[in-house]
């Protein structure tokens, strides 16, 4: 067992808290946070590390020298797109580290280094219009009813990265772009373009489901992590609550009475 001095300790913990911040800002769940922080902890010389989660920070423990020396940190983690290529990223770190017994700053300059894997956003943008335009094509859509739907959610999605490069509130862009989604897929039943209209206005927002947040907030209520389930089930309900709200205003707008 590796004697750490307090100030080789406190490296350690801020390399450890910084791994851990930057996995839960890009969306891993609760579970493999702590586990990849404890092997992280093992692997750089401390005795155990102990974490605290909760949606917007981390409090993060080392214990050291036969547990007889502590050190805490706390940091807030921000709000982040999710991102499963860093949280692949820094497992990878946390391997090497354990594998080739790297050091501290080796895990300082790793995650300095790490960037997300950025697709090119014209082809995100048609992918996305595709895969509704075929949601509603599976859901019998007629071919008028396909083409518009692939308009709709092309052009939300070019406005959800708008929105997202000027750092809009998550919540505001969510309202903002089922807004814009429902008003060009209101087309359809307006102008009698498509035999399915309800089909083309409700497969034009399905790029707004949260389905990662619910499915996470699930896994980390199962596996212990209430606090993390609440608030990560409270940020998808009020992502949903945002598409809700701008789908009324355009049919207020537009005074439709629904689909």
């Amino acid at each position: 067992m590796n004697n750490l001095n307090y100030e080789e300790q406190t490296k350690v913990t801020r390399a450890i808290i910084k791994a851990a911040v930057l996995m839960l800002e890009f969306g891993a769940e609760s579970k493999l946070i702590e586990e990849t922080a404890q092997r992280l902890g093992s692997a750089l010389g401390v005795d155990s590390v102990e974490v605290s989660l909760i949606p917007s920070a981390i409090v993060l423990s080392t214990l050291s020298n036969n547990q007889t020396q502590s050190v805490t940190t706390t940091r807030r983690a921000h709000h982040k797109p999710i991102n499963m290529s860093i949280v692949c990223d820094v497992q990878k770190m946390c391997i090497d580290v354990e594998k080739y017994k790297k050091d501290v700053d080796y895990v300082f300059e790793t995650i300095k280094n790490i960037q997300p894997n950025q697709y090119n956003r014209w082809l995100v943008v048609f992918m996305v219009g595709l895969s509704c335009a075929s949601f509603a094509y599976l859901y019998g859509a007629d071919l008028n009813g396909f083409l518009i739907t692939f308009l709709a959610s092309s052009v939300a999605m070019y406005v959800r990265h708008e929105l997202a490069i000027r750092k809009y509130v998550l919540i505001i862009s969510f309202g903002i772009t089922a807004f814009i989604a429902t008003l060009i897929a209101s087309i359809s039943q307006i102008y009698n373009l498509s035999a399915t209209p309800n089909v083309v206005m409700t497969a034009s927002v399905i790029l707004l489901a949260p389905g990662f947040p619910f499915v996470n907030s699930v896994l980390d209520a199962v596996k212990g992590y209430l606090s993390m389930g609440w608030g990560r089930w409270m940020q998808a309900l009020l992502l949903s609550v945002a598409t809700s709200i701008g789908i009324i205003l355009a049919f207020a707008l537009l005074s439709m009475k629904g689909w």
